[in-house]
């Protein structure tokens, strides 16, 4: 009768009723405490309820009893993963294949720990380890193609998304992955193909639709994309879906008199290049609170709009309606005639541009540089190497101001001969906020040449000139084959003409540099 219960409890668990089955587990490890398969079972259904803690103490117990059964390591290496304990994760996935080194699933589930890790490389052969144990394993040939992608190596991505299409040719999520390689790769038409085929196969995937109007931003098509774009919502790592008590405003109701919430999404530099629109919201008559990153509220300030500077999580705030900062251009219908904050919308301090004004000087022509944003994914492709502005180095009168922070400020230490990179000391944006004395130094410069980071944007928002470095196929909003841009009128694009070319950019920054420099 006790293990006709734990049998019931196992189907009721493959059912998904997992209330169920976990009454009967726990009625099972009543009278069996040290049951093994109970334990793990047990484990994995407070696991698939969200109950992590309750969980790790059932798989610990579990492998406590049975320390060389594989497949409670990947168990217990899925919630592992789930609280971000990745180096724990991966210890787990390494017993579970010296105990199994057949264990294809457990090969597959290592190299999705490895890419969240950025250890791509190492992903990849986890991966053609599981397709070599596996040959029709379509999961394993997909998620190779996501590491492959990181890796900037798209072709091969298309290749393995190919396998796991022709394994299993509904496998909506393939199609939508190799869109995005394909999108890299500047096949755009075949990009949209594969979003619509993803969307035709499974019509409420959040991530092809979200895509899909990506892709149509970069190509200028405002109307579709931004429609799509709305879909981030519910993407598999959704943006800009917080919840509030008050209704989200969808362009329609009256603001007059009333109040609105625009809370922050995405990085640093969305907020700066949307912030722009607060002022048509003024303009609708709403008082206006802005809850942009804790990073940016003293830099947001400045913004040439009344509005309140808020935290989004204050239990006390008040107000009538709340919106996303990215659904804005959705609902003031936003082309390329009617882009709000075509002057500069957002100030330096007076007092700190003429600090850093005596400090720099003003002999020569001063550009101010930055050559990486942060690491992760959402970069690949877009830093370079500061020994790329050697290249403009021996034109007469340069000089490079850095006004760089983080990741990619060590390549300071070894400049290659003849290039001199001036930087701010010690103090340049030492405290909590994010860009105050950056937009100050930025204003005591001529000209401003940055990889695409937010600097791009507060660079642009300031109002100076400004050349961007872009990659070849580049992030939506600068899109396609175009040398300037609509959302800051005095920046100027320069494009890789293949992928990796930068070598190109800055031989083209050179002759423009050189001639601006005469005409100076």
């Amino acid at each position: 009768m006790t293990l006709h219960k734990l049998e019931l409890a196992f189907a009721l668990h493959q059912q998904e009723k997992l209330d169920e089955a976990l009454q009967l587990y726990a009625e099972f490890l009543k009278d069996a405490p040290e049951h093994f398969d109970a334990l793990h079972l047990m484990g994995l259904a407070t696991y698939q309820r969200g109950r992590l803690d309750e969980a790790e103490v059932f798989f610990q117990k579990a492998i406590s009893l049975k320390s060389d059964f594989a497949q409670i390591y990947t168990s217990y290496a899925l919630m592992l993963q789930d609280r971000k304990r990745l180096d724990e994760a991966l210890v787990c996935y390494n017993k579970a294949i010296s105990i199994n080194p057949d264990y294809a699933e457990a090969f597959c589930d290592r190299g999705v720990v490895l890419d969240e890790m950025k250890r791509f490389d190492e992903a990849v052969v986890s991966y053609d380890r599981a397709v070599t144990l596996m040959p029709d394993y379509a999961m394993a040939y997909n998620n190779r193609g996501g590491a492959l992608k990181n890796l900037n190596r798209l072709e091969e991505a298309v290749a393995s998304y190919d396998k796991a299409l022709s394994i299993d040719p509904a496998y909506a999520m393939a199609y939508s992955n190799q869109g995005v390689a394909l999108k890299g790769l500047k096949r755009i038409e075949e990009s949209l193909g594969n979003q619509d085929k993803s969307i035709i196969l499974t019509p409420d995937y959040g991530d092809a639709y979200w895509n899909k109007g990506l892709v149509k931003l970069l190509c200028g098509d405002f109307q579709e994309g931004w429609e799509l774009y709305e879909w981030r919502k519910k993407a598999k790592e959704p943006h800009g879906d917080r919840v509030f008590p008050k209704p989200v405003w969808s362009g329609e109701e009256s603001l007059v008199g009333k109040t609105i919430l625009v809370h922050w999404e995405q990085g640093l530099g969305d907020s700066i290049q949307f912030s722009r629109y607060l002022s048509p919201l003024k303009r609708r008559g709403a008082d206006v609170l802005f809850a942009p990153q804790k990073q940016l509220r003293g830099l947001m300030r400045s913004l040439d709009v009344a509005c309140e500077i808020v935290d989004e999580a204050d239990p006390s705030l008040q107000f009538d309606f709340h919106i996303p900062l990215l659904s804005l251009p959705l609902v003031f219908r936003t082309d390329e005639t009617n882009m709000p904050g075509r002057n500069p919308y957002v100030f330096a301090d007076e007092g700190r541009i003429a600090r850093w004004r005596d400090r720099i000087g003003s002999g020569g022509f001063r550009i101010g540089v930055c050559w990486q944003g942060s690491t992760g994914p959402i970069d690949l492709g877009r830093s370079f190497s500061v020994s790329c502005f050697g290249a403009l180095a021996d034109i007469s009168g340069v000089r490079f101001i850095s006004l760089h922070k983080g990741d990619g400020e060590s390549q300071l230490q070894d400049l290659p001969r003849g290039l001199t990179i001036e930087t701010m000391g010690a103090d340049f944006d030492a405290g909590p906020d994010a860009f105050l004395d950056t937009a100050a130094v930025i204003m005591c410069c001529d000209l401003v040449i940055t990889s695409d980071t937010a600097v791009a944007h507060l660079a642009g928002a300031l109002g100076v000139e400004t050349w961007l470095a872009l990659k070849y196929v580049p992030d939506w909003r600068w899109m396609l084959d175009r040398e300037d841009s609509p959302w800051y009128p005095k920046m100027r694009l320069f494009r890789q003409t293949s992928d990796g070319d930068w070598r190109g950019v800055f031989e083209r920054m050179r002759v423009a540099l050189s001639a601006r420099r005469l005409v100076a």
